[in-house]
C-alpha cells in the first residue's frame, strides 16, 4: 500500500480533526445536539451543491456524468447507516455528555475504531493480517494516550451512553461500505441531509435557537468541509481499503484536531502528545508497508463507479466513449482468477 492509496483516508481524518477546534474558534453558545445538527445540515447542503456544480461541468461529456442513483438492493444498508450513525449515534453522544466530563468522552470515542475493525472481521469477514491488527492497536493506543487525563475515565451510564455512540458509527462504517460503490458525493450528502434535518428539529423541538445569519453560515461552511468533504472521503477510502483499514486510518483525526488547536491557540504540547504521534505514525507505518498477495478468484458482479481500464475493467462500452479516463458507467465483472497484491476493496471482497 502506498500513501496515494490511504490519502483519502487520511484526507478524511484532517478534515474531521479540524471541525472540532473550528466549531470551537466559531464561540457558538448553542446546545450540542444543534451544533452538531447545523454541522451535518452544512455537511448535506453543500455536497448538495457541489453535485449541481458537478453536474453542470460534466453535462454532455459521454462517461463522464456520475450515475446519482442507489440500486434498490443496496438502499436498506445505506438506511441503516443513516439511522444507526446519522440519528443514534449523536443523540446517544448527546445524552453521554450530560453526565461524562469531555476528558472522559474523549478517550471513550476512540472505541469506534476499535468496534468498526471488530465489526468488519467478525460480522463481514473482512480480511485482518496480523501487521495491520497490531496497526489499529497502535494507532488506537496512541488515541486512548492523547486523550487521557488522570483519573477521569469513570463507569457511569453517561459513559456507557458514549460507548453506545461509538458502535452505532461503527455500525454506520461497515454498513456504508456496502454502499461505497455508489457516487460518494450523493452518498454522504444523504446522509449529511438526514442527520442535519433529524437533529437540528430534535434540537429545537427541546427548546433550542438557530443563531444569527453570520454564524450560522459559519457552522455550515465549517460542516461542509469537516463532516460533508470527510464523510466523502470516508466513502471513497472505504470503496479502496476496506472498513477496518479505513477506520484505522480515520483514527488518526483528534491529532490533526490537536495539532490545528495549537496553531490555533499556541502552547507547547506535553510528553504524552509526542508519544501519542510516534505511535500513530507507526501504526500508519505499519499499514502503509502491508502487502496482501495470493490467489483469488471475483465472482460475478454488476455496477457504477468511476474507473480506468485496468486488470478488473475489461469491458465493452454500449456508448460513444471519447477515451477519457477515469470515467463512469454501469458495467459488469465476469469471473476472474488470478494473483496480484490487493486490499479487500470493492474488487476485492472475498472469503479466505
Amino acid at each position: 500500500m502506498s500513501l496515494r492509496t490511504a490519502s483519502p483516508a487520511l484526507g478524511a481524518a484532517l478534515l474531521f480533526g479540524a471541525s472540532t477546534p473550528l466549531a470551537k474558534l466559531l464561540g457558538l453558545d448553542v446546545s450540542p445536539q444543534l451544533l452538531a445538527g447545523m454541522l451535518y445540515l452544512g455537511s448535506g447542503i453543500g455536497l448538495s451543491l457541489l453535485m449541481l456544480v458537478r453536474h453542470l461541468l460534466l453535462r454532455g461529456q459521454a462517461g463522464q456524468a456520475v450515475p446519482l442513483h442507489i440500486p434498490a438492493r443496496e438502499l436498506p444498508w445505506l438506511a441503516g447507516a443513516i439511522v444507526a450513525g446519522g440519528v443514534l449515534g449523536p443523540v446517544f453522544l448527546m445524552s453521554g455528555l450530560t453526565s461524562t466530563d469531555a476528558a472522559a468522552a474523549s478517550l471513550l470515542l476512540n472505541v469506534e475504531g476499535v468496534l468498526t475493525a471488530v465489526i468488519a472481521w467478525l460480522v463481514f469477514k473482512e480480511n485482518a493480517d496480523l501487521q495491520i491488527v497490531l496497526g489499529m492497536v497502535v494507532i488506537v493506543a496512541g488515541g486512548v494516550l492523547l486523550s487521557l487525563q488522570p483519573g477521569s475515565l469513570q463507569l457511569s451510564s453517561g459513559a456507557v451512553l458514549v460507548v453506545a455512540a461509538c458502535l452505532c458509527w461503527a455500525v454506520d462504517n461497515n454498513l456504508t461500505r456496502k454502499v461505497s460503490t455508489n457516487d460518494a458525493l450523493l452518498v454522504a450528502g444523504l446522509k449529511g441531509l438526514f442527520a442535519g434535518v433529524t437533529n437540528t428539529g430534535l434540537a429545537l423541538a427541546l427548546g433550542a435557537t438557530m443563531p444569527k445569519a453570520g454564524p450560522l453560515l459559519a457552522t455550515l461552511a465549517v460542516g461542509f468541509a469537516g463532516y460533508g468533504l470527510s464523510l466523502a472521503l470516508v466513502v471513497v477510502a472505504l470503496r479502496g481499503l476496506g472498513t477496518a483499514r479505513t477506520g484505522a486510518y480515520f483514527s488518526v483525526a483528534p491529532l490533526f484536531g490537536v495539532l490545528i488547536s495549537l496553531a490555533l491557540w499556541p502552547a507547547a504540547p506535553g510528553w504524552p502528545f509526542w508519544v501519542a504521534a510516534g505511535l500513530m505514525a507507526i501504526g500508519v507505518w505499519l499499514h502503509v508497508r502491508e502487502r496482501h498477495e495470493h490467489d483469488h478468484t471475483h465472482q460475478p458482479l454488476d455496477h457504477a463507479h468511476r474507473h480506468v481500464h485496468d486488470e478488473h475493467h475489461r469491458h465493452e462500452h454500449d456508448f460513444a466513449w471519447d477515451g477519457v479516463e477515469p470515467h463512469a458507467h454501469p458495467h459488469r465483472h465476469a469471473v476472474l482468477t488470478h494473483r496480484h497484491a490487493h486490499f479487500p476493496d470493492v474488487h476485492h471482497r472475498h472469503v479466505h
